[in-house]
């Protein structure tokens, strides 16, 4: 039994290194670890050892843990005009996003801190086994796939803005250009530093030389992060938020963190309409998601507005006036009809392991010889929705991820999650209706197109008619259409276990998606 299992991650390499790890004994959390150090390595902008994430275990004996090694904002802010912060644009293709980037942008780091307190709870091989495969292909090189150079090509601003970076991913083949596919990318020092780490623990992260390091580049480059903002880090283990809709209980990611909230709130809205009567795809359906999608999001500015922080918006959701309210707003109206990556690994014992990270987009620097880029966290407006440089000291930033396990009432167990910035929790949202209103299996509510509801504009993913959409412009008149399945709406890599032990899933095709079912 400890021989079956299966992964759903965001790169073949990703699922390899699980599925190594699971043949040879490890369990769920063994192979999550291993699968999220190779990401560091075959999803460099995805994932990095100088970001943070969220990873909810459900137990073989049913027990339900989040761990939250998420970024937290230094103890001492600099002065705006003193920071290393600049602006960069990036491309999607139908739409643009403004990040910042620079040694101002970084939140101390957590993903180092979390790993070691998994492997501590959870594990049950040794580190330098589970490291083995990340460090194997960061020194033989990794192939540039069309999906990865993808990525790169969005943020080459970013990549290829610092000599340090430059250093690590410029193309051999195109000098001046960042990597692209059929280029191989080859990490010495990155293999060297997860080598050791594996070796030497969390404390040559956080209190060690590469502790040292970071703070010595930070106080020079001017940045705000320092050595004793990484040694007072620490991993928070919270109790899941449990959603209940139409039977199926949800566990996903809680306050602080405001994916989870959202996502609930949303449900909670859903409760009371009849969604399995609507034909997906329909102008109905799709008014019916974008109208609960635009309440949510102006219920979380009303929230914010009350609340001391923006960590506290989250708990501020559930006032249930407020939620009376917006039922009650949503009923009354008439219908016209970021660089984040997920690993789900599932074990024969029962063990479900649900793992979201992200780097943001990287600050652009490399720490030293490490071969590791920091996050730019602080440079995120999702993160920071009061303002840049308005974040209080010492605090865990409010993030959009929200790994998450759902259990149906016939047994059966969902593990899913998302990368994709803000548009986390509306992927999420139509995940859930998906497969609980809808019936679809997981491989259909996976790829079925989706919709994205910001700024009083409405993202439409190919697949849905644009007739149909049309009849939806007095209510949403700013429509935007992709032709196909894209990257903007997130990456939901996905497992089902049924209460026999069958396993289905599948790695979402818009971020290169692969599942591997053990038998």
């Amino acid at each position: 039994m400890a021989r079956r299992g299966a992964v759903a991650a965001g790169h073949p390499l990703t699922v390899q290194a699980a599925e190594e790890i699971l043949l040879e004994g490890g369990n769920a959390y063994d192979a999550a670890l291993a699968a999220l150090l190779m990401a560091c390595v075959a999803e460099p902008v995805l994932a990095s050892l100088g970001g943070g994430g969220f990873l909810l275990a459900r137990t073989a004996d049913a027990g339900n843990i989040l761990f939250d090694f998420f970024v937290q904002t230094p103890r001492q802010p600099g002065r705006a005009s003193d920071l290393d912060f600049e602006p960069i644009e990036v491309d999607f293709g139908s739409t643009r996003q403004e990040f910042h980037i620079g040694y101002g942008a970084i939140a101390t780091p957590g993903c180092v801190r979390g790993m070691a307190e998994i492997h501590r709870r959870l594990g049950s091989m040794p580190m330098t086994e589970i490291a083995r495969p990340a460090v194997d292909a960061a020194r033989t090189g990794v192939a540039v796939g069309e999906f990865q150079a993808s990525i790169f090509a969005v943020v080459e601003p970013i990549y290829m803005r610092h000599a340090s970076s430059r250093r690590c991913f410029e193309s051999a083949k195109r000098p001046g250009r960042v990597v692209g596919a059929g280029d191989r990318l080859r990490f010495a020092e990155l293999a060297d530093t997860l080598e050791v780490l594996a070796i030497e623990g969390a404390d040559l992260f956080h209190r060690g030389e590469i502790a040292r390091m970071i703070d010595s580049e930070a106080r020079s480059g001017g940045g705000c992060l320092r050595y004793d903002d990484l040694v007072g880090y620490e991993v928070a283990l919270r109790t899941p938020l449990e959603i209940a809709y139409r039977g199926v209980n949800v566990f996903t990611n809680p306050p602080p963190s405001v994916g989870g909230s959202l996502v609930a709130f949303a449900l909670d809205l859903l409760e009371t309409e009849r969604v399995a009567a609507l034909r997906f795809g329909s102008a109905a359906h799709v008014a019916l998601l974008a109208e609960v999608m635009a309440l949510t999001s102006a219920a979380r500015v009303e929230a914010m507005a009350g609340a001391e922080h923006v960590a506290h918006d989250a708990r501020a959701l559930f006032d249930p006036e407020r939620l009376t309210r917006y039922r009650a707003e949503m009923a009354g109206r008439a219908r016209a009809f970021r660089g984040t990556t997920h690993i789900n690994t599932m074990d024969g014992a029962g063990n479900v392991a649900s793992l979201t990270v992200s780097n943001g987009e990287g600050c652009g620097h490399i720490v030293g010889d490490t071969g590791i880029m920091l996050n730019n966290m602080l440079g995120e407006q999702d993160l920071n929705p009061a303002g840049f440089h308005r974040w209080h000291p010492a605090t865990r930033l409010s993030s959009m991820m929200m790994p998450s396990v759902a259990r149906f009432a016939d047994g059966r167990v969902l593990a899913t999650g998302s990368g994709g910035s803000n548009r986390i929790r509306t992927a999420l949202l139509q995940l859930l209706v998906n497969v609980i209103d809808f019936g679809m299996d997981i491989e259909q509510a996976v790829t079925s197109p989706r919709l994205h509801y910001e700024d009083e504009v409405l993202y439409v993913e190919g697949g849905y008619r644009r007739d149909e959409m049309e009849t939806l412009r007095a209510r949403f008149p700013q429509q935007r259409f992709w032709e196909e399945l894209n990257i903007f709406f997130g990456g939901a890599h996905s497992l089902m276990r049924t209460a026999g032990g069958a396993i289905s899933g599948i790695g979402d095709p818009r971020r290169g998606g692969e599942c591997r079912i053990l038998g």
